[in-house]
């Protein structure tokens, strides 16, 4: 009797035993899932530069485009600071954060000027009209940690790479050439033709990639092995050899071709096409081979409007881009009465990832180093800010708090935290 009651305890035990094991394994199964939950609600540890700006000033375009100023801001929204502020110290001058060092130590500025009697001009006939006399545009770069340090004032001084052996009175799209930090690549106007340049890292040595011809070439970029650029010239897509030669057209049939990114694994380029304003995301192999569309905006003419007074100009391009790992891209469509923000894989399986109100716009996605976070535009709350989302966890938060007649857009992520000081 007393056997069998022994035996019965400590078959009992054994089952309380296990109960309590499962019991402490769910709690740390719960308590490793709030940990992954933070992990996902946690900004990253990095800066995101951007552009500030008047958007209602009455007098037009230029008044309110001569009021921007690059700045900076913290993932999470804490610590925003304007950057090379001495830069816009001269009448109609001003600044627009334009991208970062492959390091994440170097901010790129750009700094713009125009005329008051060219900006008139303008507006009366209804057209840019860039001259020597009334128009300046350069590209500078800037330590961002003496910067920091010193709360945007002072720090180290800005360094006008563009100025350096000038080619054009009119230069943009700075970046650096990928796996070669002593080279980078810009635009120029160059007898009212934007061309293609490569340039040593000391703005010496500038050489046109497109030399003689006449096509309006843009949206220039470096694959990322180095070896092949590409960019859209009169609304078509070429490829070539990283000093300009064995240029090859990727054919579309499509009127207006637009924009092209390389995917970060090298293999393919991602683009826009169709007519203008009715134009969707495509995507080709390197060799310009295998053309597919890949999402479809509906009847989003995929343009930002950034002011809120008449713009000649018509508004700021609103264009796909990659996911870190090359698999899926990140575009923007109209669903509904709103414009939200849409995940494609390369087969074409889209996913929307906002859900806004009707008339909000979601615009200029902006992918983390890291794959895991988007920045972007938005006007949900009734002006245009900036914010961070998550892709996976979709949990959003604004990093922006312009007051109503101001924007806040463009975001650049840091390719990696410097020591901050801060």
């Amino acid at each position: 009797m007393i056997r069998r009651t022994s035996k019965h305890v400590r078959l009992a035990f054994r089952a309380w035993r296990g109960e309590v094991l499962l019991f402490f394994a769910l709690v740390l199964a719960s308590q490793s899932l709030c940990l992954s939950n933070d992990d996902v609600d946690a900004a990253p540890d990095a800066l995101i530069g951007y552009t500030e700006f008047r958007t209602d000033l009455s007098l037009g375009r230029h008044a309110n485009v001569c009021t921007m100023r690059a700045r900076l801001v913290r993932a999470d929204g804490v610590g925003r600071r304007e950057i090379a502020d001495n830069l816009a110290r001269e009448p109609n001058t001003w600044t627009q954060f334009a991208g970062w060092s492959p390091d994440g130590n170097r901010a790129i500025v750009g700094c713009g000027w125009e005329s008051s009697e060219n900006a008139k001009w303008e507006e009366e006939h209804e057209r840019f009209r860039f001259t020597p006399d009334g128009w300046r545009y350069d590209m500078y770069l800037l330590h961002v940690r003496g910067v920091i340090r010193q709360n945007g004032k002072g720090g180290s001084k800005p360094i006008n790479l563009t100025a350096i052996d000038r080619v054009s009175f009119y230069n943009t799209g700075l970046f650096f050439w990928p796996n070669d930090a002593n080279t980078l690549g810009f635009q120029a106007l160059i007898d009212g033709v934007s061309h293609p340049f490569r340039m040593d890292g000391d703005g010496r040595n500038k050489r046109d990639l497109t030399a003689g011809s006449k096509g309006f070439a843009y949206g220039f970029g470096a694959s990322p092995d180095g070896k092949r650029i590409a960019y859209h010239k009169d609304y078509q897509v070429y490829v070539a050899d990283a000093d300009g030669s064995n240029v090859s057209h990727v054919r579309t049939d499509k009127p207006f071709n637009f924009s092209p990114r390389w995917s970060p694994d090298g293999k393919r380029l991602l683009f826009v096409a169709g007519e203008h304003y009715n134009c969707h995301p495509y995507v080709v192999r390197r060799d310009g081979t295998g053309l597919r569309k890949v999402g479809d905006r509906g009847t989003y003419r995929g343009v930002v409007a950034f002011l809120d007074v008449p713009d000649f100009h018509g508004g700021s391009s609103d264009t796909p881009v990659w996911s870190s790992d090359s698999r899926t891209i990140f575009y923007t469509a109209r669903i509904g009465k709103s414009v939200e923000l849409m995940r494609a894989t390369l087969e074409g399986a889209a996913e929307q990832l906002t859900h806004t109100k009707p008339g909000s716009l979601n615009y200029h996605p902006h992918v983390s180093p890291n794959g895991e976070w988007l920045a972007f535009g938005s006007t949900r709350s009734g002006t245009r800010q900036l914010y961070v989302m998550h892709t996976k966890g979709r949990k959003q938060h604004a990093i922006t708090s312009v007051k109503p007649g101001s924007g806040a857009m463009w975001p650049h992520w840091q390719p990696r935290p410097v020591d901050r000081a801060d």
